[in-house]
Parts: structure tokens; C-alpha cells; sequence
């Protein structure tokens, strides 16, 4: 039987009105195929009549455009000519076979060379950092050398990241209070809610001042970064004090004479507004009297303790996540930042009894026949802020005990200007934990912008609260001292490498600080108590979530840790 030819078949079959070819039976010449065919073409698609289509037209000749996927279809390979000569189809399928080994070096991901991805889990080399026990963004730079750039990424473009979405392993921090079972939840806040808020708030009004202001020290305000602007950080004995609102006789006073219905402190007040910035755990404690809110801190709290590289993407590792350099752990460093932000501004003003600026009422809570140390320099405004609604009945006047630092008289003005003083540290550029930071002695007079910049970007809360702090104080100027340690292993030697001041709206028009959204977060917190009977409130910051808790809590929760005397013995030397 004689051998039946695909066209034969075709023809059989009935015509239709289909798209596509016509059916045909002719053939181009006797004893040649329909279409040359090549061991060299590529099969696309099956039956794809667009792609020829898109050629008569002048249109796209790469499907898709993906590489030439699909840009040869059948018969492509070839020249029109079907007699073209056999040997281009012999040379088109020739190749040279290479039997050498693949050298481990070019075995990259991404653009770049780059390391062998070994292991799971695995701990990154001595040189590396960023490594936490978990897989490893690993790859070359731009100078074919592993590591990683400023942004934690990977160091050439277009890597592979390893790792469940993210490389960064789960933190679990501890929380700042132990959530008793006799405690209710009565709230649960996100700070995506909290961010949403609003209020506008005037600028509050003056109730009365206490203490006295030493002037600042002009010296320090040399270019930072040179060898002239360079000193020791001295430790001066000096009696401060930190007591919270409800044990403050002066707001207890303004209590009494309804001055008005929310009461608190600077520290605990910025600490509120700037929530949504926070990362570590807090707490703060709630107390409704009446139609009068107390907002207090716990004894013991670690609310006034100054974080350092809270808001860092690689933030420093607690000594139970593996942190083996324990001067480096963030409980360490905080209490090294408290420390430095107790001894500096006492350090950066001139002590003299005949050039002071005495404040109209004397110091509330310093004794000197039961203290042997003098008091450092301090004045305390009592200011009061309204937060009243339209809706409301009466109005809801909130005050708040506000700090300032130093006096200084404007060379122009000759007026006084008021300060607030505060100090950034340094404990070691190279360390894990720095998220990135410059060095100081090398980059702070060339590149103050970016060290600033950075500073914003690790420590976003801690600048907010303080930066707060001076607006509700109606400060003038706020000071930033930059203080690094004289050797990166020792935690107790420092040095000032330079102070620089701005302005403090300014400052937070610069860190992006919304001063209306910190008072509707405020008055939504009040609110929720008010809504609440008399009592004893908590509200929690989860150590691990975005999310702020408000708890309601027995009467004499925390009795015995409060009793303590208002004068003498609240006072921290420093």
C-alpha cells in the first residue's frame, strides 16, 4: 500500500469556514516538503498564525518580547529556498562540548558573583555582619566581594534574598509589666488607628515657674568634629529629681483649685504622644478621681530611661537572642544613654551664683538641709493646654509639668532664650546594633547632615519625645550634644565631640513629627477612661506588636511600690 502523505489527509476532511489557512493540496514543487524543516528550529506554539500575521503587518516580531522565546516558528531556520544547500544544516547543529568543571566562583545569584549558599540557619563568618542565626542574604558587590550594603540589603543589585520573607529573625522582648489575671482588658489599640488621630491644640499658657537656669557654655558650640571642639565628659555631683505626677505637690495644689482635668508630666506626656514610634515595651499608669485624670509612671519604670537604636533596623540583640557582647545588649545601653543625658547638661552650663536666672518661686522638691549635694540647674513650667471639642460642655484643660535646662542671652536681643538639653551617643559604628551609623570623629564635621539623618532614622522615638518635650516647655532652642565613647570596649569613659541646636518646631517639621496627632492620641485615651468609673487604669505597650492595651486594675495595685516621700529621698545623684 501506498504510503498516505499528511496533505492527502487534509483534503479528505470537509471544508469549513474556520479561521485560519485554507486547506490546500497543492505542493510547491514534486518531492518537496510543504515547508523546509531544521534540527536548528525552535517549536513555539502550536498552529500559531499571529506571529506570521504580526510580520506582514510590521508589527511585533518578538511574541511578548521574553528573550526570542517564541520568535522562530516552524520552518524559521531556514532560508525561503527549499533547495537551500544541506550543509548549513549540518553546520547549524554542530557544538563544541566543554567537560570542565564549573568553578564553584561562578555560581552566583543575581548580577553579581558571589558566595555559595552552605547550610540553614548558620551563624555568618567573623568579617560578615548581619548574620543572626538564620539564612543569610549571601552574594557579591559591585567589587565581586560578599557583603552587605547600607541598607541591609545585598551588596550588588538584583540579589536573592533567603529566608521566609524576611532574614531578620522573630524578636521576643519582654514585656515592661506583667499583666496580673485579676487585671480586665477593656481596650485594644493599633497604631494604625492611633496615627488616623487629630486634634488641634493652641499653644498652652504659663501657670507658674519654679527652680533656677544656669547659662549655657558658648565654648561647646564649636564646629564639631575638630580636635578644639573635643572634651571629656566629667561626672558632677549633682541632686535631680524625678517624681511623677501624682506625687508632685505643685499639681496636686493645681488639682485642688480645678485648674484642670488631666494631669501629667513632660516625660509621660511625650511618651504618649510619640507611641506610634515606639518599639520597646511600656507602660503607664491611669487614675480617675472624679472628673480628674492623673497620668502617672510606675516606681521603677523604665519610662525616663534613654534608649539607644530603638527604632534601628538591626537594633541591638538581647544577651538571650545570642548577644555575647554584653556591654552592647540594650539594657546596657540604656543605662549607659541615661547616664550620659544625667551628667551632660549639667556638664555644658557655667555654675555661678551671680549669674543665674532665678525662676519667681523656689525649687519644689530640693531641701538643702537634708541634701549634701547642690541642686543641678533646673526650671520647672507648669503649663496648661486645652483639648476641648466643640461638642463638649466643659472644657478639658490638661497641664503638665514641663523641663528646662539652661538660659542663654541672644547676642542680638539681648533676651534670655531657654534651652533644653540633651545628648546622642556613640558606642561603636562597627558593632552589630549601629544600624548603620557613621563615625563620628570622621564624618561629623564633613557630614553632619547624615550623621543627624541617621540618628533620625535609629533612634525616631527617643528624638520625638525630646523634641516634644522642648515644644511643651516652650523652649527656644534645644541642644543636641553628640558623646562617643574614648574607647569602644569601655561603657564608662566619654568624650563630647560636639553640640549642635535647633530649633524645635523646626527640628520636627524635619523628623516629620505631627504635634495634632500626639494630642488626639492623648484625648483618645483620656476619653476611654473618663468613659470608665473611678479607678486604677493601666495601658501597655505590647513588647511585640503595635498594639496598646488598657487594663483595669485593683485600687492598690502598686500601693507598696508608691510609697514613697516626695522630697529628699526622690532624688537621683548623678
Amino acid at each position: 500500500m501506498a504510503p498516505v502523505s499528511l496533505l492527502d489527509l487534509v483534503s479528505t476532511l470537509p471544508a469549513t469556514d474556520g479561521w485560519g489557512p485554507p486547506p490546500s493540496t497543492e505542493t510547491t514543487l514534486d518531492g518537496v516538503p510543504y515547508a523546509p524543516y531544521s534540527k536548528a528550529d525552535k517549536l513555539g506554539r502550536m498552529a500559531d498564525w499571529t506571529e506570521g500575521k504580526d510580520r506582514e503587518r510590521g508589527g511585533r516580531q518578538q511574541y511578548g518580547n521574553r528573550n526570542y522565546r517564541d520568535q522562530q516558528i516552524y520552518g524559521a531556520g531556514q532560508t525561503n529556498n527549499p533547495f537551500a544547500i544541506q550543509v548549513a544544516e549540518e553546520e547549524a547543529t554542530f557544538s563544541v562540548v566543554d567537560n570542565t568543571r564549573t568553578s564553584a566562583r561562578g555560581r552566583g545569584f543575581g548580577r553579581g558573583g558571589g558566595t555559595v549558599f552552605r547550610g540553614r540557619g548558620q551563624r555568618g563568618a567573623a568579617t560578615q555582619r548581619g548574620g543572626r542565626g538564620t539564612f543569610q542574604r549571601v552574594g557579591g558587590g559591585r567589587g565581586g566581594q560578599g557583603g552587605y550594603d547600607s541598607r541591609g540589603g545585598r551588596g550588588g543589585r538584583g540579589g536573592r534574598r533567603f529566608g521566609y520573607r524576611d532574614d531578620k529573625p522573630q524578636r521576643n522582648r519582654d514585656a515592661s509589666i506583667q499583666v496580673k489575671p485579676d487585671w480586665t482588658l477593656l481596650e485594644e489599640i493599633d497604631f494604625a488607628r492611633l496615627t488616623k488621630l487629630s486634634l488641634d491644640t493652641p499653644d498652652g499658657d504659663d501657670i507658674d515657674s519654679y527652680g533656677f537656669l544656669y547659662f549655657y557654655d558658648r565654648s561647646y558650640d564649636k564646629q564639631p568634629g575638630t580636635k578644639t571642639s573635643e572634651r571629656k565628659l566629667q561626672v558632677l555631683e549633682r541632686a535631680a529629681y524625678n517624681v511623677t505626677t501624682s506625687s508632685d505637690p505643685i499639681i496636686q495644689e493645681l488639682a485642688e483649685k480645678e485648674e484642670g482635668t488631666i494631669f501629667a508630666t513632660d516625660s509621660i506626656l511625650s511618651m504618649l504622644m510619640c507611641a506610634p514610634r515606639s518599639v520597646y515595651s511600656w507602660d503607664l499608669v491611669i487614675t480617675r478621681q472624679g472628673d480628674k485624670v492623673f497620668i502617672d509612671k510606675r516606681e521603677g519604670s523604665t519610662l525616663d530611661m534613654v534608649t539607644v537604636n530603638e527604632n534601628a533596623a538591626d537594633a541591638p540583640l538581647e544577651l538571650s537572642e545570642g548577644n555575647k557582647d554584653t556591654i552592647n545588649s540594650p539594657g546596657a545601653l540604656m543605662m549607659e544613654a541615661t547616664h550620659i543625658n544625667n551628667v551632660f547638661p549639667i556638664q555644658v552650663v557655667v555654675e555661678s551664683e551671680t549669674a543665674k536666672r532665678e525662676m519667681p518661686n523656689e525649687h519644689p522638691f530640693y531641701n538643702p538641709a537634708e541634701e549634701t549635694d547642690p541642686a543641678a540647674s533646673k526650671a520647672y513650667k507648669y503649663r496648661r493646654f486645652d483639648l476641648s471639642l466643640a461638642q463638649d460642655e466643659e472644657p478639658m484643660h490638661l497641664i503638665v509639668r514641663t523641663e528646662l535646662d539652661a538660659v542663654l542671652k541672644n547676642n542680638i536681643s539681648g533676651e534670655d532664650q531657654f534651652l533644653t538639653i540633651k545628648a546622642l551617643n556613640e558606642f561603636d559604628s562597627k558593632a552589630p546594633g549601629s544600624g548603620g551609623a557613621l563615625d563620628w570623629r570622621s564624618k561629623l564635621a564633613s557630614q553632619r547632615g547624615a550623621v543627624v539623618a541617621t540618628e533620625m532614622k535609629n533612634n525616631s522615638c527617643k528624638l520625638a519625645r525630646w523634641t516634644v518635650q522642648s515644644i511643651l516647655a516652650k523652649a527656644d532652642m534645644m541642644k543636641l550634644g553628640f558623646v562617643s565613647r574614648i574607647n569602644p570596649r569601655n561603657p564608662n569613659d566619654h568624650m563630647i565631640l560636639g553640640v549642635l541646636g535647633y530649633k524645635p518646631r523646626d527640628f520636627a517639621a524635619q523628623m516629620n513629627l505631627n504635634l495634632a496627632n500626639g494630642w488626639g492620641i492623648v484625648r483618645t485615651i483620656v476619653d476611654m477612661v473618663l468613659k470608665m468609673g473611678d479607678g486604677k487604669y493601666v495601658l501597655v505597650k505590647d513588647p511585640n506588636k503595635n498594639v496598646l492595651r488598657l487594663y483595669s486594675v485593683p485600687v492598690d495595685t502598686f500601693e507598696e511600690e508608691e510609697a514613697a516621700p516626695i522630697k529628699g529621698d526622690d532624688a537621683v545623684e548623678e
